[in-house]
């Protein structure tokens, strides 16, 4: 059961991969209307199938598991993008804007492939997980992400059409440094592939803190060179590299050590870009979203908030509370990850009253939207990843 998951996983990547090679010649047809664009028919139709495929995946992970797949960071990340692509689908229906899949099925493609380069074995739930109030929060609380994230792309997509990418200025710099990010997951990606490939490790024993705050030793297996080492860490595998900085109690050194080698791989990739293409990328961007009306898209941005709003609050704040009282005997206790999640609701809350009784629609709105992916995805890969708390398990 767990190979077939495996293989229906990979399936819905693929199909994800040809439906975005679908919507791109979608919108170089002279029709954009898609009820008579043979090339977004074809494009919704394989993402449908990419979405029951991965839907499958869901299942039967979970039937091989005996629990719901969104325990891990793996199991999160590839679920995440599974919500986002139902989001998607949901929205072409309403709206059926093309362009709109040509960038979101990419970022589901990206967070599944970046999940992919961490653990993907099935393990049973610690103690605190073992509860049907887990399913309930991390599914609403992901559903709603994905829902928000869709403004991202929306935004993104409002912002690479209407700023003028011929001169330099804030908005080009901006728009670059979120291009820079995405690169910046390519480039992990890419990094991880070939030190997989190249099947290396480097173990670690290092002393960290259980929940009762007592320390104790532990070992750590690195699968990328080690330019971090975990706290009071000592190197046990011959012939390997042994760290330049140690980092405190506080930080996971695996994971941070990912976080560097993703800026450091993104950074040569984007460079290379740069210097093929003598263009920025929103510039190299801009001829696929010239066709669209801004309207639409700033109406796309607002619906999704609007929606994902409440189920993210629901999922990440009200049930997440409710977990947290049986899980650890209280409603909130500033973890990391409950500031973050509060950051993320204070955010959207400001980005709607701002958008209601400012009029902030437009550049404005589009700039709000992707700063509120931005603290998204600092909470799915900073937090997660980078500073240890009670939700480091994930």
């Amino acid at each position: 059961m767990a190979e077939l998951s495996s293989n229906l996983l990979f399936v819905a990547f693929i199909l994800y991969l040809v439906a975005t090679c679908f919507f791109g010649g979608a919108i170089r047809q002279k029709n954009l209307d898609s009820n008579k664009n043979r090339s977004a028919t074809i494009a919704i139709a394989v993402t449908i199938a990419g979405f029951v495929s991965q839907l499958g995946y869901f299942v039967t992970r979970w039937i091989a598991g005996g629990h719901a797949p969104v325990s891990n960071f793996f199991e999160f990340a590839t679920f995440f993008g599974m919500m986002l692509v139902g989001a998607f689908i949901i929205i072409f229906f309403m709206y059926r804007v093309a362009v709109v899949g040509l960038f979101a099925l990419p970022v589901a493609i990206l967070l599944i492939a970046y999940a992919s380069m961490f653990p993907r074995e099935i393990s049973p739930l610690i103690p605190a997980l073992q509860t049907h109030w887990l399913y309930i929060h991390v599914i609403t609380a992901a559903a709603g992400q994905a829902i928000l994230s869709i403004s991202f792309v929306t935004g993104l997509i409002y912002l690479i059409r209407q700023v003028n990418q011929a001169k330099k200025s804030k908005q080009t710099f901006w728009l670059e440094v979120v291009f820079f990010f995405v690169v910046c997951t390519v480039g992990f990606i890419l990094m991880t592939t070939v030190y997989s490939s190249m099947q290396y490790e480097a173990k670690f024993k290092y002393v960290t803190k259980n929940a009762e705050q007592i320390e104790h030793e532990a070992e750590l297996t690195y699968t990328l060179p080690a330019l971090v080492t975990p706290y009071k860490g000592e190197l046990l595998t011959e012939g390997k590299q042994d760290g330049f900085v140690e980092v405190p109690m506080i930080i996971n050194g695996k994971k941070f050590n990912t976080v560097i080698w993703s800026v450091i791989s993104g950074t040569i990739l984007y460079i290379l870009i740069r210097l093929l293409t003598r263009k920025r990328l929103g510039e190299l961007l801009k001829p696929t979203v010239q066709r669209i009306s801004p309207e639409v898209l700033d109406e796309i941005s607002y619906r999704s908030v609007a929606i994902g709003f409440p189920v993210f609050t629901l999922g990440a704040l009200v049930f997440a509370m409710i977990w947290a009282q049986i899980a650890w005997t209280r409603f909130w206790g500033w973890d990391p990850k409950e500031v973050w999640a509060l950051i993320t609701w204070l955010f959207y809350a400001a980005f709607l009253h701002l958008r209601l009784s400012k009029g902030w629609h437009g550049e404005k709105s589009a700039w709000l939207a992707i700063i509120g992916f931005m603290i998204i995805m600092f909470n799915f890969v900073v937090v997660n990843l980078v500073i240890a708390g009670l939700h480091s398990y994930a």
